[in-house]
């Protein structure tokens, strides 16, 4: 019995050697007025690869980030664009287009809001 012990503990005490994901994960803080919002994503890494029209498709749904989705939090409500965004931590959703891009933030059980950007 004592012998099934030992070798239980063994194995138990083995390590996961956790590597980082090439693309490295960041977080940006910021206050605005009375809200504090939080984007954790990661840092997409190019490596001579063609982004925009190549591996995030122009005109379609592309999921914003490296590795896992990027999320973006308010700690209070907020108006963009005139439309209320309840205090939430929300998905981040963007379509690319050359001229203007979709974003959208995604709730899980809540709805869905667009914005449109226009680069200037």
């Amino acid at each position: 019995m004592v012998l099934t012990l030992c070798a239980i503990t063994r194995v138990q005490s083995q390590t996961v050697l956790d590597v980082p994901y090439a693309s490295q994960a960041a977080q940006v803080k910021q206050r605005l007025g009375v809200a504090e919002i939080t984007i954790t994503y990661h840092r997409p890494l190019v490596n001579g690869r063609k982004i925009w029209g190549g591996l995030v498709p122009m005109g379609k749904v592309w999921r914003a980030g490296a590795n896992e989705n990027t999320t973006i939090e308010f700690s209070t409500p907020v108006s963009i664009e005139g439309k209320p965004l309840p205090a939430a931590t929300y998905g981040l959703h963007m379509i690319p287009n050359a001229d203007t891009w979709t974003v959208i933030f995604s709730k899980m059980g809540g709805g869905v809001g667009k914005l449109h950007v226009q680069p200037e």
